[in-house]
């Protein structure tokens, strides 16, 4: 027996071993019972600092995850942006530099026209001044000649006037023989002031059986034949039975001239006296036959004249007519070289503007590209705020849904 002293009431009693035994148990369950309560307590509080901690661990990591993603979104966002900045920027150079191109091509077409424009209108000019100056010439040699031959006329009705004197006294072979001498002394009066460089001698050439009367040659300083005249003087006297008309020998001149190689065939005749259409002046009939003319003996020389004048104005004519073909020549190589450089302007032009869409559309894309990259950018953060508002709705027992290893783990440490 065992004396047990109540802590209340301070009175002693007495227990046996049993019911000592039972009161031990009691006391011994009441302490372990304290003590479990406050171990369960103290696991309980660790439990929570746990979680705790899990959970900050957790929001931490992924407030770290979401700080470095949003960086790398920014950065991404700088280098897209710089690169779009960049590539516009390089786009709107070249765009710059095209159009410089454009507008310097189109100055230089513009100055290679008008420099031409101005060219061809000077050779104009100076055309037309040489056109004119030709024309005064023209009409200074007209009032020239009208007045020589006003001169001549005169003096010739008087040399006409003494003919008639002169063939009542000759006979019909004198008559004929006196007018050749007649036009020789008048074209030896003035061979050596007008005709310095001429041949005018009787044709003795019959071995065709026909001969003119004479050849009138003449060539320039280079030797170049000028001109070249075969004469035939005709004449008979008043009293001459048999009368001859001027066409009976036209024929046999013009033949004459084929065969001694003569350009022009002049008849000087004083047949048919009272013809009034021989009477006027220089005859032409060249209707009949080519470059053939009639003349009085006093339009010997000036038929000469007119026809040497009119050979060298030929001669002059024709070279300036070999240069103003040379030089329409030049006028239409220069009009090919304009139109080769437009139609070479034009095809340049129409690559470069080709290539300018070309770089238009490209710039086009780069701005679809672009769009489509801020989009995809824009659809990742929107990835991300999701992610965000996933994690912010993070807890334990969430975490421990359909994971029974961690579930095992906090039962173990809410056991403890």
């Amino acid at each position: 027996m065992q004396d047990i002293i109540c802590p209340n009431c301070q009175k002693a009693f007495k227990v046996d071993e049993a019911g000592f035994a039972d009161i031990l148990k009691q006391v011994r369950d009441h302490q372990f019972d304290k003590e479990l309560h406050e171990r369960m307590h103290i696991a309980e509080k660790e439990k929570e600092n746990a979680i705790k901690l899990a959970e900050a661990n957790i929001t931490n990591a992924l407030q770290a995850d979401l700080a470095k993603k949003e960086q790398e979104l920014a950065e991404l966002r700088a280098s897209k942006d710089r690169q779009l900045a960049d590539t516009v920027a390089k786009k709107e150079s070249e765009l710059a530099a095209m159009k410089s191109e454009l507008n310097a091509a189109e100055l230089k077409k513009t100055l290679a026209v008008t420099e031409a424009v101005n060219t061809v209108e000077k050779e104009r000019d100076a055309l037309k001044g040489k056109l004119q100056n030709k024309e005064n010439e023209k009409q200074l040699l007209e009032v020239s000649l009208k007045e020589k031959h006003e001169n001549e006329l005169r003096m010739k009705d008087e040399m006409i006037e003494r003919y008639k004197d002169m063939k009542l006294k000759q006979s019909t072979k004198m008559i004929g023989e006196s007018l050749e001498q007649h036009c020789e002394t008048e074209f030896n009066k003035l061979r050596a002031t007008g005709f310095q460089n001429a041949y005018f001698e009787k044709d003795n050439d019959s071995r065709t059986g026909s001969k003119g009367d004479y050849v009138y040659r003449e060539v320039d300083e280079q030797g170049n034949e000028i001109i070249s005249i075969m004469f035939e003087m005709k004449n008979e006297g008043d009293e001459t039975a048999t009368k001859h008309k001027n066409e009976d020998f036209l024929k046999e001149l013009d033949r004459d001239r084929a065969e001694k190689k003569c350009e022009y065939a002049v008849l000087v005749t004083l047949l048919e006296a009272d013809h009034e259409l021989y009477n006027v002046g220089i005859v032409d009939v060249s209707y009949k036959f080519p470059k053939m003319y009639v003349v009085r003996p006093q339009f010997f020389i000036p038929m000469i004249t007119l026809l040497r004048n009119a050979a060298l104005n030929s001669l002059k004519y024709k070279a300036e007519l070999a240069l103003v073909k040379s030089q329409n020549v030049d006028i239409t190589h220069f009009e090919d070289n304009i139109t080769a450089f437009k139609e070479g302007f034009a095809k340049n032009y129409d690559l470069a503007s080709r290539r300018f869409k070309t770089a238009i559309e490209e710039i086009d894309k780069t701005i679809d590209h672009l769009k489509k990259t801020k989009e995809a950018l824009q659809s990742s953060e929107n990835n991300l705020r999701l992610a965000n508002n996933k994690a912010e709705d993070l807890t334990i027992k969430r975490l421990t849904r359909g994971n029974p290893t961690m579930a095992t783990k906090f039962a173990e440490l809410s056991r403890s």
